[in-house]
């Protein structure tokens, strides 16, 4: 009987796995499927062309993606750290850390299309025109919550005896936060940020508060820029099959970078706990 529920268990484990991995694969393979087809060389080397002209492609829109969410990482990764360091280490108990704690669910749980217009009001309105560095606001904003709660639960998982250890040599607090607990938890705290960061990178509503978009070049982050998930949405919603088609890529070409900024981060971080074991 225990080795019937053992398989049991198992094959429900494996089933909630496949569950899990077949929406992904599935949207992976319609979007090879539809999109395939678009990515060639003109594709991530020119712009888009006007209706009527063939070719085309989304160079500059993967370009100011890469800029905005970079910014966004920049602005939302840190704080986010820090205010999940507070949270697990400084913060046990106080008014203040409950505080954070609260505002951090409360904004998990705000539709992006709220955080645009916030960032529309804070950033847009007083520059007077919308920019990149709008976009990175807005999306740094929305990283923050997700890093700073994963941050908290990844810090709370090291045991209270490796703190007491380097205490007890006579390590200063701040030392050992930051020498000790947050290199241990520092995986989890790595998944956090990639989730945010992947959670962000798709996101349209709050660029088209901010960013605007853009036709063309741009690598000033006091102007409008181009960006994947707005290029898609503008194509997606044209009356041109050739758009379509182009949007299918964009798409395509989105979850592609995604995939392999995450990887490239577990690849390093990886590398990196391994050298400091070893």
């Amino acid at each position: 009987m225990r080795a019937l529920t053992d398989h049991a268990v198992t094959v429900l484990a494996i089933l909630a796995t496949l569950i899990v991995v077949t929406p992904l694969l599935v949207i992976f393979g319609y979007l090879v499927y539809k999109g395939a087809s678009s990515l060639n060389v003109a594709f991530f080397t020119q712009t888009p062309k006007p209706v009527g002209e063939t070719s085309g492609g989304m160079a500059n829109a993967i370009l100011g993606s890469a800029l905005v969410l970079a910014l966004a990482s920049f602005i939302g990764v840190p704080i986010g750290i820090g205010g999940g360091v507070y949270l697990a280490e400084f913060g046990r108990g106080t008014k203040l850390a409950n505080a954070v704690r609260f505002t951090a669910d409360v904004l998990n749980g705000v539709p992006s299309i709220v955080m645009g217009l916030a960032a529309y009001s804070l950033v847009v309105i007083p520059q007077h025109h919308f920019s990149a560095f709008a976009g990175g606001v807005a999306l740094g904003i929305m990283m923050i919550p997700t890093v700073c709660r994963t941050t908290e639960e990844m810090l709370l998982m090291v045991p209270h005896a490796v703190r007491e250890a380097a205490l007890g040599l006579g390590v200063p607090n701040w030392r050992s936060v930051l020498s000790i607990s947050v290199k241990t938890a520092s995986p989890g705290i790595i998944t956090g940020c990639m989730l945010a960061f992947a959670r962000v990178a798709g996101e349209t509503a709050p660029l088209l508060f901010t960013a605007l978009g853009n036709q063309f070049w741009s690598m000033n982050l006091n102007e409008p820029i181009a960006a994947l998930p707005l290029q898609i949405y503008v194509y997606a919603l044209s009356p041109y099959d050739d758009w379509h088609r182009l949007a299918w890529g964009g798409a395509l070409v989105l979850i592609i970078l995604i995939v392999l900024a995450v990887s490239l981060v577990r690849w390093v971080t990886s590398r990196g706990v391994l050298k400091g074991a070893s």
